[in-house]
């Protein structure tokens, strides 16, 4: 089945010849730009947060980024793009033909993800067990039952408050939309279980994939962010607002803080256990006046430190 090509270079606005670091500043830049969460027009940052979030799941994962790139010539097929045989798995029409020769093909819809997308990376159909009896002569066996299976883009702020999301599977000769709850506190790569929502009876397994944030990584329950420290803040210490999910938090840097060291709010991460750790990274001046030179010759001279010692 013929899709619609993605060029995820285009979404982040980054040349095909973009490092990672590139890739990364691109991204987080227009998320914080297009986040549902700040943009007046909700509607459209949404459907712009998924599609640069997508190009990012793919284009910042190395794996993922150089099976995108295999594509070589064919990214300029547009709307006639046709994965190569084998690429991606279950999900944006990948038909599974089962039983007694019969053929169904799935589509997703409300998942967060391009069929695209689904097309080239996304779970399988997984094989279930058979739902009839054997049949006898002359007599056909029921359908077997099968499990279906996709992803399910979740934004962290759905993760740790929970949500209530409309799924739909498309088959050859009908749609169905079901209501999905997202749980508070769910993590990436846990399924969520629709019973009785697959083929034939079988069950809709939807593997969760959280959407990259700007701000922060994810560590199991744990959200990290990185500040940035002036080299004074780090050393006298200071009191400074973070960003969580609920809102921004003061805490307190101590003196003598070093670069790398992690820095837990607990109960801001994700479910009930998870917590934020702040990591700090300390940032010297690119440039710094002739005034500020003098001041930073007189510290080194009456601190005596060096940290080689």
């Amino acid at each position: 089945m013929a899709v619609q090509y993605k060029d995820y270079y285009q979404s982040l606005g980054v040349p095909r010849t973009a490092s990672a670091d590139e890739i990364k500043k691109s991204f987080r830049k227009l998320a914080r730009e297009f986040h549902p969460d700040v943009a007046r027009d909700k509607k459209k940052a949404e459907e712009k947060f998924k599609e640069i979030n997508e190009a990012y799941e793919v284009l910042g994962d190395a794996e993922k980024r150089k099976k995108y790139d295999e594509l070589g010539a064919n990214w300029k097929s547009g709307a006639e793009f046709r994965p190569p045989p084998g690429a991606g798995g279950f999900g944006g029409g990948q038909t599974f033909r089962g039983g007694r020769g019969g053929g169904s093909e799935f589509e997703f819809g409300g998942t967060g993800f391009s069929d695209f997308f689904e097309q080239m990376f996304g779970s399988r159909m997984r094989g279930g067990g058979f739902s009839g009896h054997p049949g006898f002569a002359g007599v056909p066996m029921e359908e077997p039952s099968r499990d279906i299976e996709g992803d399910i883009m979740v934004t962290l702020e759905e993760a740790k408050r929970g949500s209530v999301r409309t799924v739909t599977v498309r088959r050859e000769n009908r749609t169905d939309s079901h209501q999905v709850k997202i749980p508070a506190g769910i993590t990436g790569g846990q399924k969520l279980r629709v019973a009785g929502r697959g083929e034939h009876g079988g069950d809709l397994y939807l593997r969760i994939r959280l959407a990259r944030h700007p701000d922060f990584e994810v560590d199991g329950h744990n959200l990290i962010y990185e500040l940035e420290l002036a080299p004074w803040e780090a050393a006298l210490g200071a009191e400074i607002a973070v960003p969580t999910l609920d809102g921004k938090v003061n805490i307190k840097i101590p003196a003598g803080t070093a670069s790398g060291q992690k820095l837990r709010v607990r109960g801001r991460g994700l479910g009930k256990t998870g917590d934020l750790l702040v990591a700090t990274k300390i940032v010297v001046p690119d440039k710094i006046s002739s005034e500020a030179k003098k001041l930073w010759e007189q510290l080194a001279h009456e601190s005596k430190f060096n940290p080689r010692d």
